[in-house]
């Protein structure tokens, strides 16, 4: 039977010593990935003391006058680093909709410490040409002055869990556990703290807290958010459940081009509360994405093709892939057939019912 909501999966035995109990839980997750792309999990590692503590200073940060945030403003359309203010972003530019821009603010890091000093001192591998801007140093504001050090760890303890994860979907798929390890070991993953003020004007038309998209990565880490809705096979909008210190986990277009579409890449969005209701308050989303190393190539699992479901996606480099969604995004531009083509984006459309 076809999941169209999203289950909530205990992931404890992920971290026990029964095989047995990895594998049962590893094709359950297959199910759930084949059919909605969506998980809330529960027994996971990150202790809710750290992620108590990030709210708390990121709270602090987006209470600041606009004139100290912008302070550490993002530097450009190609570089998500640093501070980008309400009104500055449309998600669902990339998906190829045109949309009035998302009623939200946002504090971007890239990976912290040994990358960022690795960039500095003109390191081959992470300031090359291919790489872009994708290890640039962060901009990190000059208050409050714990923020720095609780997102940098916040970070790393989210890289950690996303490794966990990539063991645990290998399992899922019939690979080796180590099999995305090495795409995985020089990530240019991305968290973003997204700060959704309350509502006090009646928003444009079509206008939303986070437009209709799908994620671009491997993998996303959110801790829990109101107002969040995945879109089922059916087409349906649902809720995702909000279960205390729990965590949702979803898959991005990069996993469903490695499975071969065999796992979904869900739409979502975050939808706005009513006016004059008691859900109509400022929210804060912390958001972990978990991309790959930026010089592999997303290719066609061994275990997810076959004479009846040959590969359907070109194999392409992470890092190209990603500039392009990301440019768009902040630019407000829409896909044309011709980027389409040349990126070969996966089809998320396709998967609901018409």
């Amino acid at each position: 039977m076809t999941t169209l909501n999203v289950p909530v999966i205990d992931l404890s035995p992920f971290y026990s010593d029964d095989r047995n109990s990895q594998k049962r839980l590893a094709a359950e997750i297959d199910n759930v990935l084949r059919d909605i792309g969506f998980l809330v999990v529960t027994g996971h590692p990150i202790e809710p003391e750290l992620t108590k503590r990030v709210y708390e200073v990121s709270s602090e940060f987006f209470s600041l006058p606009e004139s100290e945030k912008m302070k550490s403003e993002r530097p450009d359309d190609f570089s998500v680093r640093g501070y980008s203010p309400m009104l500055s972003e449309g998600l669902s530019y990339g998906i190829g909709h045109r949309t009035p821009p998302d009623l939200k603010e946002c504090l971007s890091i890239g990976p912290p410490g040994p990358p960022e000093a690795a960039y500095l001192l003109n390191d081959a591998y992470y300031k090359s040409q291919a790489s872009g801007t994708l290890f640039m140093p962060n901009i990190w504001p000059p208050a409050p002055r714990e923020l720095r050090p609780l997102l940098e760890e916040y970070f790393r303890v989210m890289t950690e869990f996303g490794v966990d994860l990539h063991h645990l979907f290998s399992i899922a798929l019939g690979l080796p556990e180590n099999y995305f390890d090495d795409s995985i070991d020089k990530p240019f993953s991305m968290f973003r703290i997204l700060h959704y003020p309350s509502i006090t004007d009646t928003p444009e038309p079509g206008q939303i807290r986070a437009g209709e998209h799908s994620d671009y990565d491997n993998l996303t880490i959110c801790a829990i958010e109101e107002g969040l809705q995945a879109r089922n096979r059916n087409g349906d909008w649902v809720d995702v459940p909000v279960i205390e210190e729990a965590l949702v986990v979803n898959i991005g277009d990069f996993l469903m081009r490695w499975t071969n579409d065999r796992w979904v890449s869900t739409r979502h969005r975050v939808v706005n509360p009513a006016l004059g209701s008691g859900n109509n308050r400022s929210r804060l989303s912390l958001i972990y994405f978990y991309e790959c190393n930026y010089d592999a190539v997303i290719d066609c699992a061994p275990t997810c093709r076959s004479a009846e479901t040959p590969q359907k996606y070109p194999p392409i480099g992470a890092g190209d892939y990603m500039t392009e969604k990301y440019t768009r995004q902040a630019r407000l531009e829409e896909w044309s057939q011709e980027h389409a083509e040349a990126y070969g984006t996966v089809d998320t459309e396709s998967r609901f019912k018409q």
